[in-house]
């Protein structure tokens, strides 16, 4: 699946980012006057081998969630079981993601790819089938899908964090979910993830695909301490001397260093590229399965929208390395696929100008 999935994988169409170019010319607006959002729609266009592209909607959030055995190093004071109440609350449809997606009308799939802990009773929101927002009015419930390669990964600091087997699996559950969330409709993908330790794994991947010192590449998380956050710098340090990952091996990057919410979410990100629909990305935990996506298949880049610049500064790295500016920066660093909402209208309205917006001489509007 991996390899076919690559193979599929092309650079974006040409001929569709000049008609789109050329379209933008001739909308009723100064040339250039909106910035961004040109250069985004105008590559969207080349994604899609069409002008204009598909409107990017229905949205899908996909929020995958796994554990790392590396929290026994003490880089998170946060106990490990946290993972798995947050997917209960997001299934009760209680988190900040939740809130933000039925503002945005997104759907949200929790998909377990390596939870440690049994995951606590569905709640009854979730069992309903339905969710409600602050008007009163409905929306289909955040689901469940099991699909865990195994209860958390290995210490990373003491050996590799996978089998190559493993990660495998991981990407491959990324891709079967980007499969079925397109074939059920959804015109862009939406990166979240949850998983309590999993910044340590992502500023080794940052390090290990950029180049960055560890230092540069590791943030604070969940808003660590002096002292630990040194002890986390330290921790991915010696991690990598003891793997020595070679970026030219993904996989056994992945093996070595990542994590299995990583592994799925690089996995989302080919499976999407591979039907040439755009993913959303979020923070730094995105960013970094970004990285591992780009060096699996570069072309992949094409299909990446960066959603906003996470306050983790690894995520500033990836993006800078992948060549992706943000949308929005508004210091966000929690995760969960909510950065990745907030920016969705801004994608959205970027490609409903070239749908919209009438040309001069539709309009009878005079040109300089």
């Amino acid at each position: 699946m991996l390899e076919s999935t690559i193979a599929a994988i092309r650079p974006l169409d040409e001929p569709a980012m000049v008609a789109a170019g050329e379209l933008h010319g001739r909308l009723t607006k100064p040339a250039g006057s909106l910035g961004a959002l040109e250069e985004l729609s105008v590559r969207l266009a080349g994604l899609a081998a069409a002008c204009p592209p598909p409107l990017p909607e229905p949205a899908a959030v996909a929020i995958f969630a796994g554990d790392h055995g590396v929290h026994a190093q003490g880089v998170t004071p946060w106990p490990q079981e946290v993972t798995a109440q947050m997917i209960n609350n997001f299934l009760a449809g209680g988190a900040v993601v939740n809130a933000f997606a039925r503002q945005a009308g997104a759907s949200v799939t929790v998909v377990d790819v390596g939870v440690a802990t049994p995951l606590p009773p569905v709640a009854p929101a979730a069992q309903s089938g339905a969710a409600t927002d602050g008007s009163g009015a409905h929306s289909a419930a955040p689901r469940l899908v099991s699909a865990n390669v195994r209860r958390g990964t290995r210490d990373l600091a003491v050996t590799a964090a996978l089998t190559r087997d493993e990660a495998r699996a991981a990407v491959e559950t990324g891709i079967r979910i980007a499969r079925e969330l397109i074939d059920a409709g959804a015109g862009i993908l939406l990166t979240g993830d949850m998983g309590i330790g999993n910044t340590t794994p992502a500023a080794a991947l940052v390090a290990v695909f950029t180049g960055v010192d560890p230092a540069e590449a590791t943030g604070r998380g969940t808003g660590v301490d002096d002292p630990t956050y040194a002890r986390k710098i330290d921790v991915v340090r010696a991690a990598l001397a003891r793997h020595a990952p070679d970026p030219a091996d993904p996989l056994g990057v992945l093996a070595a260093v990542g994590g299995l919410e990583h592994a799925a979410l690089a996995g989302l990100i080919l499976g999407a590229a591979a039907r040439r629909v755009p993913v959303l990305l979020d923070g730094v935990i995105a960013v970094s399965a970004a990285l591992v996506a780009a060096a699996f298949a570069p072309d992949a880049v094409g299909a990446m929208v960066a959603g906003h610049r996470s306050a983790e500064p690894g995520a500033t790295a990836a993006l800078r390395h992948l060549g992706l500016d943000p949308l929005i920066d508004l210091g966000l660093r929690l995760g969960e696929g909510t950065g990745a909402l907030l920016a969705l209208p801004v994608v959205t309205g970027a490609v409903r100008v070239l749908h919209e917006v009438a040309t001069f001489d539709s309009a009878g509007v005079a040109e300089k």
